[in-house]
């Protein structure tokens, strides 16, 4: 590995890493940028699903909230593949655009369509915890920029939880019908819960640089389902999705999405605004 122990700036940006890998911040090794990668595409995705939000949520302050969390994640995932890509002299806008669907490495469970609102605060609970829980213990990596990006994702993730959970409890225990369709998100996106958590021998050999999947099952355990059962809701009894994201394997909507996120680059590739 490749990185050095020189401090990253604290105001980490997908900016302040590209200025300071020209000033001699050390570039990750192959290893590292694809656990980066990993982490980026997740972010991406996510945003990306967000993003769908704008001007079709079920209130004008939901409209703020779900874009602002969207752009949260854009800047993480900027931060993780400026940072992937400079080992392998390509930028973020490379890594976003110009990458075909197997390439990507996201956990399908960020992919998965928005539906209602209630499924979508489904995928934000699963979502949030599960960042907030990988940020929190990767401010402790060894690689300092992945460290420096995590602790300042850490932050704005602890709103996306309590966001996240505010809703829960509104929809649980609002109406029969806020009820039921908080209950069907809930079911719809639980079998796509233990991809995020399957360990993974690609990080098992970086050792205290990256966090260890599985390490993370205990934390949200602990916190989702106790969420869930206060808002009157039931923790669903499913089979787990077959899953394979980090290995570019996705489902069936995952097409789709790259498509829009995409066409505009690649239709005009190398154009600015």
């Amino acid at each position: 590995m490749r990185h050095t122990n020189r401090a990253v700036s604290t105001a980490v940006s997908a900016e302040t890493i590209e200025r300071e890998l020209e000033t001699g911040l050390g570039r990750p090794s192959d290893a590292v940028a694809r656990y980066a990668l990993g982490l980026g595409d997740d972010a991406l995705i996510l945003a990306q699903r967000l993003g769908e939000w704008i001007a079709h949520a079920p209130e004008l302050e939901e409209d703020v909230a779900l874009g602002n969390i969207g752009l949260d994640l854009l800047g993480h995932a900027r931060s993780f593949l400026t940072y992937a890509g400079s080992a392998w002299e390509k930028s973020e806008d490379d890594l976003a655009y110009f990458r075909d669907e197997p390439e990507f490495t996201n956990h399908q469970l960020f992919e998965r369509p928005n539906g209602d609102f209630a499924h979508t605060i489904a995928r934000q609970l699963i979502a949030s915890v599960y960042f907030d829980a990988l940020y929190g213990r990767l401010t402790a990596s060894s690689d300092p920029t992945l460290a420096a990006i995590a602790a300042k994702a850490a932050k704005e993730v602890a709103y996306h939880v309590d966001h996240s959970v505010q809703w829960v409890r509104r929809l649980g225990l609002g109406t029969d019908e806020s009820h039921r369709r908080m209950q069907a998100g809930l079911d719809a996106l639980w079998p796509f819960v233990d991809e995020l958590f399957r360990p993974d021998a690609a990080i098992e050999v970086l050792g205290d640089v990256a966090v260890r999947p599985e390490t993370l099952r205990d934390e949200f355990d602990r916190t989702v389902p106790a969420v869930i059962v206060e808002s009157g809701l039931a923790v669903p009894a499913v089979a787990p999705a077959a899953g394979g994201g980090r290995a570019g394997v996705h489902t069936e909507v995952f097409g789709h999405l790259l498509a829009e996120m995409q066409v505009l680059a690649r239709q005009h590739p190398g154009a600015t605004w």
